[in-house]
């Protein structure tokens, strides 16, 4: 007979036991948390002060009552100690902040963190920081004072000529206090009410170079050492060259991005205008007041930073002796054109002349501004053929002229209105750039360095009334305009031809350059009138030449001037007075 095994039953007092644990500890914590109920928890302090068991009102009234504000803050450097009143920081215990803080302890929106947490605090101690607010640009002023007191200034390195030799400073470090972290220190010494008495922290600053940085930085600036960067725009060209373009190179690599931004400010200055609408003012068959009309211009700096920087690199890596850079720009137009304002066609520029007169004595200067005056305004009708000395008109003394050196009879003699020729070769060169015929012209008798500044040899016009003219015919449908500027500053002079564009288009050959022949030796004269000793150059050596290039003038395919110029330039002998007179 088989026997049946009754089931044995799990008892259940062991999970009724448990259950009436959690019950009881449920209890408990719900006891417990009752206690503080509007209380901060236990074991929490405020900067030390016990706020255990506290409403936030009662916390808060402790702080009051409980914190003393330092009278100073002590920062020490070495054998140093400086000293800073707190009451020159607004110093300022945010109590409200403080005990807020304090009593959201432990009552997150996590209940079972909070719970665990809780039953803990009366063995674990935190303690809150108070709320401090200062005023920190005071205390960086004092900080700053400080700082000059015991910081040391580095010396950065730098590269330039010196009495025309390359210089490289290879710079050395200097040190400053560790603002931030000072500030830190003193914020937590504030915060948990401790006496500041701060330790000074330093930052090293060492921009110096290397000896093998400052070779490579000297062999950078001797390659650019003669080197020239051009930027350039309409008429206008801005010439860099030494001491200008090795300023740009940063020591350590690259070129240096504040000069950069302060070189391409300075162009801004010099490039950028506002739209310009025109005047024209038209009394008695003459122009009294004329401004063209000119759009606004504003310098993409960015692109021209960019340039710049591929320019120098250019100058740098390549054999390449000088770089021009167009400066990009944007313009905006003037509410009015030209033509809105007259009916004579005089509309756009046509042509420009510019020429350079650097070194040359007051008196020529005075000579080309009255000259250059005197065609200022001039209209040309279609069909006109213009002299220039007509409009000219007497050059001497007795209408406004100085003695400046000229040309005469085989010599360079003081003259009544010298620099005169300044002003035809610039209104030539207007009007070769203009394509109009040129029906007189002739070269001076030998080279003459004023008209080789900036441009080719051989496009100059000398003008002696009433034997050598300068003339130009007008054959545009419309009227001419010229317009003439002095700068007396960049010794700069400029003819601009204003009228009609009928579509022609005129180009200038490179010269050609044969015959070259030397001056002859320099020549001295005895003179009895100067003392012995003595000598005074009257006469400047020049070398001989031929000199041709050819105008070309094509309107819609068809050539309407094809004709070249001829120049035959003498060689040119030094030469000096020598005195022979009595010794003064």
């Amino acid at each position: 007979m088989i026997k049946i095994k009754k089931p044995k039953f799990i008892s259940l007092k062991i999970p009724r036991l448990m259950l009436i644990w959690v019950v009881f500890l449920l209890v408990i914590f719900a006891f417990y948390h009752s206690l503080f109920i509007g209380r901060i928890y236990p074991g929490i302090f405020i900067s030390g002060i016990n706020v255990a068991g506290k409403t936030p009102e009662e916390a808060e009234n402790l702080l009051k009552f409980s914190i003393k504000p330092p009278k100073e803050i002590i920062l020490s450097y070495k054998d140093q100690s400086f000293s800073i009143p707190v009451s020159d920081l607004n110093l300022n215990y945010d109590l409200s902040t403080s005990v807020a803080k304090s009593y959201r302890m432990y009552r997150s929106n996590d209940l079972f963190q909070n719970i665990i947490l809780s039953i803990v605090s009366p063995i674990n101690k935190t303690n809150f920081p108070l709320a401090v607010t200062l005023n920190e640009n005071k205390l960086r002023e004092n900080l700053s004072a400080i700082s000059g007191k015991i910081g040391q200034e580095p010396i950065y390195p730098s590269i330039y000529l010196s009495q025309g030799k390359l210089v490289v400073e290879k710079g050395s470090l200097g040190y400053e206090i560790d603002n931030e972290k000072i500030i830190k220190d003193i914020m937590f010494s504030l915060s948990y009410l401790k006496t500041p008495q701060i330790s000074i922290s330093t930052k090293i600053n060492d921009p110096s170079l290397s000896d093998k940085e400052v070779e490579i930085l000297y062999n950078r600036g001797d390659i650019l050492l003669n080197k020239s960067l051009i930027l350039s725009f309409e008429f206008q060209e801005f010439s860099y060259s030494k001491s200008d373009i090795i300023n740009l190179l940063d020591p350590k690599s690259g070129y240096n991005e504040t000069k950069l931004n302060s070189f391409i400010s300075n162009i801004i200055s010099k490039v950028e205008r506002n739209p310009q609408n025109p005047v024209f003012v038209f009394t008695d068959g003459m122009v009294k007041e004329f401004a063209p009309a000119k759009d606004g211009i504003k310098v993409k700096q960015t692109e021209l930073l960019n340039n710049i920087k591929t320019s120098l690199n250019d100058l740098e890596s390549t054999d390449k002796t000088s770089v021009t850079i167009s400066i990009p720009t944007t313009n905006s137009s003037p509410e009015y054109k030209i033509e809105d304002v007259n009916n004579l066609g005089i509309k756009e520029l046509l042509g420009r002349g510019v020429s350079h007169f650097t070194g040359s004595i007051t008196s020529r200067i005075h000579n080309i501004s009255l000259a250059s005056s005197k065609f200022n305004g001039i209209l040309i009708k279609p069909g006109e053929t213009f002299s220039f000395n007509n409009t000219l008109g007497d050059v001497s003394a007795f209408t406004g002229y100085q003695q400046a050196y000229i040309i005469q009879d085989g010599k360079t003699v003081l003259g009544d209105g010298g620099g005169v020729c300044q002003v035809s070769t610039t209104f030539f060169r207007a009007a070769l750039n203009a394509g109009l015929p040129i029906v007189e012209r002739r070269a001076h008798s030998y080279r003459v360095g004023y008209y080789e500044q900036g441009s080719p040899v051989g496009i100059d016009a000398t003008v002696f009334s009433p034997t050598t003219d300068l003339k130009i015919q007008n054959d545009t449908p419309a009227h001419l305009l010229i317009q003439t500027s002095i700068d007396t500053k960049t010794k700069t002079l400029v003819f601009e031809i204003y009228g009609t564009n009928d579509g022609r288009i005129a180009t200038i050959s490179k010269p050609s350059i044969s015959g070259v022949t030397p001056p002859p030796d320099d020549l001295y004269i005895d003179d009895p009138t100067l003392p012995a000793g003595t000598i005074k150059q009257i006469d400047w050596k020049a070398w001989g030449a031929k000199v041709n290039f050819i105008y070309k003038v094509i309107r819609n395919n068809e050539t309407l001037i094809d004709k070249t110029f001829y120049s035959n330039y003498q060689p040119w002998q030094a030469k000096f007075l020598r005195g022979t007179g009595l010794a003064q």
